[in-house]
């Protein structure tokens, strides 16, 4: 695994898990448990990003993922413009001691499209901010620094060339590149690409992913449950976590009880529409666990059955064809974290986004505990303090356990415990992944 480090305010944030790892092609194809980043690397590796390109509005464009390099059509600013409200002047006009006094002889304001030329010389405009400057002025006077009577105006202090000036293309130049493609457009980026004229952006087309729950025992919210089942939490888990991804668009297939002819119908209909599959439940060893074998019946050759982490271990990776396909845990912490540190960032690239990891920061342990040796685990943490650095101290609220809720539900984020680490100590330094608002 490699980090790199970026301030940002009191926290280190970290990339983290970039694919690096040379990944063993057979891993996993016998069933045992592989090391946690080959499982990431392989993931990434499956997902073949989209290439079809749509044009849409800046005002639908948050979130989407730009599809060509984009330069900028103009200067920015484009043309000199006064940074205050005040007096533009010639410097040269500024001779022997002050103060100085100017005839004015224009009134400039924002939006003045005049060109003012052939201006005499020691004289000034009276200027606000935003309102271009005419190329023989070459500094601004703050209008609190001058005193203007009827149409003169009297100086006291000699300003500098290029004061309170924005000169054209200090800012951005035209031709420089804007936004590089793969990127998911932020509003930052469309305030950027607006000042500079651009209505329209070239977006690569949203990716269909497909979601399914299985489980005979899986009942709906707001349904009367019966002895022996329980709620579908990993539905509105999964449909939640995908709303904030723009640059996806959600088929939902629902849940299909423990059947391994109904769980091929709908596998066969979800590969004919969309660019993933992502299962929940049935991919473990019982006798009604049908998944695998119902992708099987379609083709799919699978590339991760089992991850050394804790928890998510029985995560199945692969594709149907042109179809990439994650296979789940039905246990909703399971779900969950193998949902975003494997499957999201496949999902991410095959959405042809470029930066596909997660953002980690450094932390620190608040808490002691064993465990296993070549299992990487995550844990549910919650921040009970900082250090002197400003790096948060963690409470672990939970050891990872696979069905357990309240704690997720409770925590501001998860910690990585790291494979080669056979104890935790107090603290010892973590990677702590925030779960956002």
């Amino acid at each position: 695994m490699r980090f790199e480090n970026i301030a940002k305010e009191e926290a280190i944030v970290f990339h983290a898990m970039k694919p690096v790892l040379k990944a063993d092609c057979s891993a996993g194809q016998s069933g045992e448990a592989i090391p946690f980043g080959t499982a990431v690397a392989k993931a990434i590796a499956l997902a073949k990003p989209v290439r079809h390109r749509e044009t849409v509005s800046l005002v639908g464009a948050l979130g989407r993922v730009c599809a060509a390099d984009i330069c900028s059509p103009i200067s920015l600013p484009p043309f000199d413009n006064s940074a205050m409200d005040g007096f533009a002047v010639r410097t040269a006009d500024f001779d022997g001691e002050g103060p100085w006094t100017f005839r004015v002889a224009e009134r400039v304001i924002a939006g003045d499209v005049r060109v003012l030329e052939n201006l005499n010389p020691r004289t000034a405009l009276r200027i606000f901010t935003g309102a271009p400057v005419p190329w023989t002025f070459d500094a601004v006077v703050m209008q609190e620094r001058c005193d203007q009577i009827g149409d003169t105006v009297t100086i006291y202090e000699r300003p500098h060339r290029g004061h309170h000036i924005r000169f054209a293309g200090e800012d951005v130049s035209a031709d420089a590149e804007l936004i590089r493609r793969g990127k998911g457009l932020s509003d930052r980026d469309l305030t950027l690409l607006a000042a500079v004229g651009i209505g329209d952006v070239h977006v690569l087309r949203k990716v269909r992913i497909g979601l399914l729950s299985t489980g005979t025992e899986l009942k709906e919210p707001g349904e009367p449950l019966e002895h022996g089942q329980i709620y579908n939490s990993n539905q509105i888990m999964m449909s939640s976590l995908l709303a904030g991804c723009p640059w996806a668009e959600i088929v939902d297939f629902g849940t299909v009880p423990d059947s391994l002819g109904l769980l091929k119908d709908v596998v066969a209909r979800a590969v004919t529409s969309c660019d993933a599959l992502v299962t929940r439940g049935g991919v473990s060893a019982g006798e009604e666990d049908h998944t695998v074998v119902a992708v099987q019946a379609h083709g799919a050759a699978l590339d991760v059955l089992n991850v050394a982490m804790r928890p998510g271990k029985p995560l199945k990776v692969g594709r149907i064809r042109r179809t990439l396909f994650a296979g789940l845990p039905g246990n909703p912490n399971a779900a969950l974290i193998a949902f975003r540190q494997i499957v999201l960032p496949a999902l991410r690239r095959l959405a042809g986004l470029a930066e596909t990891q997660p953002q980690w920061f450094s932390a620190v342990a608040g808490f002691s505990c064993k465990k296993r040796q070549g299992r990487t685990e995550f844990v549910p943490v919650r921040i009970s303090g900082r250090t002197e650095r400003g790096e948060p101290v963690l409470e672990m609220l939970e050891r990872g356990t696979a069905a357990n809720l309240m704690a997720v539900a409770l925590a501001d984020g998860i910690a990585l415990l790291p494979p080669e680490a056979a104890e935790i100590k107090n603290s010892m330094p973590l990677h702590y992944e925030p779960f956002g608002t």
